[in-house]
């Protein structure tokens, strides 16, 4: 069970539930400990802990910042008196190097004002270059050092800006594609539409023509079966028929004659014994004339086989 608390110092009755509860996180050498950071921090700066519910969580969370917060305070002062002991270690050189050249006679007061100017330059050079000393030699090795640098920062530049001039252009590219290829999905889309209604009417022609080969499928069919039936063959040709067809003309030409004395035998007497001997003999030359048709007919489906 948790308990309200303060800034002060832990009741009784926390305490007792601290040790009761430290097998789920409530130690109470850790609620000491965190309790104890709280007020020197909060001392540190003239205010007092507020209150606030101490869990589980919250211990937890406040001992890690606390030893965080102390490792850290250590680890600081551990420098700070470093350099405390450097600095009172430079101020005691310091004081035998002013000492030195007070006897020599070459003290700051004494010295002309362009000179210390100098000195003051030199030093800041010296700090500027990090070095320890103004000597000649080590102006000049920090010098290369800085040159040095400076070329290779020079070189880096100036693969930057070849590698920028290749970005700019392969970017210059990319965009003049990306232009043409937006320019031709433009024209593609207004493509779309006219292409759209082609391909429609292309679909109707297509259903037309399907329609009507499967019609002409069928006229074949009947017509073919017409033919079985009238008794067509093939050996029946074109040429065999204008054949056949002039034959029929040439006999109709040479019974002409025939036929019109056999319609001029109706105004003759009658005579009845002459009648019937002139119609017999018109019968044997119509009858020879069919004859003579039967075998040229003959003679062309013979020829043609």
């Amino acid at each position: 069970m948790s308990e309200i608390v303060g800034g002060g110092d832990p009741s009784p009755s926390v305490t007792s539930e601290a040790s009761k509860n430290s097998s789920s996180g409530f130690d109470a050498n850790r609620i000491a400990e965190v309790k104890s950071w709280l007020e020197s921090q909060f001392s540190a700066v003239g205010k007092e802990v507020p209150e606030f519910e101490y869990t589980p969580r919250s211990i937890a969370h406040l001992h890690n910042i606390a030893t965080i917060s102390q490792a850290k305070t250590q680890a600081a002062s551990i420098v700070a008196n470093d350099f405390r002991q450097k600095a009172t270690e430079y101020r005691a050189q310091a004081a035998r190097i002013r000492e030195i050249l007070e006897h020599v006679g070459l003290a700051q007061e004494s010295l002309p004002s362009n000179v210390v100017s100098s000195a003051q330059v030199l030093a800041s050079v010296a700090n500027l270059l990090n070095i320890r000393d103004t000597e000649l030699s080590s102006f000049l090795v920090a010098m290369a050092d800085l040159s040095l640098r400076k070329t290779a920062v020079e070189e880096k530049r100036s693969k930057v800006q070849q590698e920028s001039k290749v970005l700019l252009d392969f970017t210059r590219k990319a965009i003049s594609r990306l232009t043409y290829l937006k320019r031709i999905l433009a024209q593609l889309e207004d493509d779309i539409a006219p292409c759209e209604a082609e391909m429609e009417s292309r679909r109707t022609n297509l259903a037309i023509m399907d329609s009507k080969e499967r019609q002409y499928e069928k006229q074949f069919s009947n017509c073919k079966a017409m033919l079985n039936r009238v008794g067509y063959s093939p050996e029946i040709s074109h040429g065999v028929l204008a054949e056949m067809a002039e034959h029929r003309k040439e006999l109709e030409r040479k019974t002409k004659p025939i036929l019109d004395t056999l319609r001029s035998y109706q105004d003759l007497p009658p005579d009845k014994a002459l009648a019937v001997l002139a119609i017999e003999d018109k019968k044997r030359q119509y009858a020879a004339a069919e004859k003579y048709l039967e075998e040229v007919l003959q003679s062309a489906l013979a020829s043609s086989g």
